[in-house]
């Protein structure tokens, strides 16, 4: 099946996982050398253990200079870099400045404001006869508690998460240049921001940013700008694409549903396996340091390592029946958020907060939703999720 996979294309990932290829290569070719238009070529690694090999190893699986698959996607700007696409110890440091507001034990705070927000957003909603799930309820709550952290304005928060979606979309899908359109627009509110808070600070996550410093020496307005995509950004993926990937998921499987609605105590462990089961972040690359052996392959200092989560969480060798959607599934040693090592998913306990606020308040107030037509997948080959769901009530409150 070698001339089958495809694991660039966004056509691949039009129905969401392409599960078909990733069943043959974990079984078949799990460290798979893989072609690349217009680059060198990249080893795809599919199978669980060493996709958690390789996320636990930054000193021998580097994210510099990016963790896109394309060496163009680097985000070095006159020697500024992402903290994404960081090693230790520079990322740890970088990671330390915002942390704090990501912890359990914020979260934790953060659940009472969030459970109000999803109760406001499903009000909007909760009369109508039609909606889309995703751009009406599943997007608008991760780009609300992001704005609040950051202390902008909740709409802007919204708008700027739209924006996002031109960086992680196929070129094709787009009018030519606008993933740099969208850069450019949203450093020129990055910078309105900087400048805000550098006058004004307050105690939000953004002033947090504009008076921190590493090793002596504030933070600059570029540095500001590529951490404040950054929140944008990843803040609003695995709440928008888990919610409607995950009722995707139950739409499909409707007898989960039925025993989901009728007892929310099974939520958590129902969330733990929409996450393995969507895996919102569809990969991460990472650089090879040095000569090593990982599957039975030799890998080269200097070559592509692409971890593929989605591949990862449906390996038999770590779940037992993978192909089952089943919302009691303990334990769930799911690799949604990364699989552990340096660069684990910050916003996962706010995340999961997000993720439980919305779906206590989808199944309880909107328990008669069905379906209309098919669902629309992002045309994405790195972020994993519905673009579109349109929904009708059978009933309306």
């Amino acid at each position: 099946m070698t001339g089958g996979i495809d694991l660039v294309s966004p056509s691949s990932y039009a129905l969401g996982h392409p599960v078909g290829q990733y069943a043959w290569l974990r079984d078949n070719d799990p460290v798979h050398w893989h072609e690349e238009p217009g680059g060198p070529g990249f080893w795809a690694v599919t199978r669980h253990e060493d996709v958690k090999a390789v996320g636990r190893n930054a000193a021998l699986f580097s994210s510099c200079p990016t963790i896109m698959i394309n060496d163009g996607s680097a985000t070095d700007v006159g020697g500024h870099t992402m903290m994404l696409t960081m090693d230790p110890p520079r990322h740890t440091q970088y990671r330390k400045l915002v942390s704090p507001a990501f912890l359990r034990s914020a979260a934790s705070r953060m659940r009472p404001g969030i459970e109000r927000l999803a109760a406001e957003i499903v009000d909007g909603v909760a009369g109508r006869a039609e909606f889309d799930l995703v751009e009406d309820v599943a997007g608008l709550l991760p780009s609300y508690v992001i704005a609040e952290l950051l202390g902008i304005p909740r709409q802007d928060g919204v708008e700027l998460y739209q924006l996002t979606e031109a960086l992680h979309a196929d070129p094709a899908s787009l009018p030519e240049g606008a993933g740099m359109a969208a850069v450019a627009e949203m450093f020129s509110y990055a910078s309105g921001v900087w400048n805000q808070k550098r006058a004004h600070p307050g105690d939000d996550l953004a002033s947090v940013l504009v008076t921190a410093e590493v090793d002596g020496h504030g933070l600059d307005e570029i540095d500001f700008g590529l951490f404040f995509l950054l929140l944008i950004d990843a803040g609003g993926d695995t709440t928008r694409n888990l919610v409607g990937g995950g009722m995707d998921a139950l739409f499909k499987h409707p007898r989960e549903r039925v025993r989901l609605t009728a007892d929310l105590g099974l939520l958590p462990a129902a969330i733990e396996e929409m996450l393995r089961w969507t895996s919102p972040v569809i990969y991460m690359r990472r650089t090879a340091t040095a000569v090593t052996e990982l599957g039975g392959r030799q890998i080269k200092a200097g070559q592509k390592v692409v971890m593929y989560y989605g591949s990862a969480n449906r390996d038999p060798r770590a779940f037992a029946e993978p192909e089952r959607f089943d919302i009691t599934r303990m334990p769930n040693d799911h690799l949604a958020f990364g699989g552990g090592g340096p660069h684990f998913c910050l916003g996962s306990h706010v995340a999961r907060v997000e993720i439980d606020a919305l779906f206590r308040q989808i199944l309880t107030r909107l328990p008669d939703l069905q379906k209309i037509g098919e669902t629309e997948w992002q045309p994405s080959t790195f972020i994993s999720g519905p673009r579109h769901i349109r929904v009708r009530r059978s009933r309306t409150m």
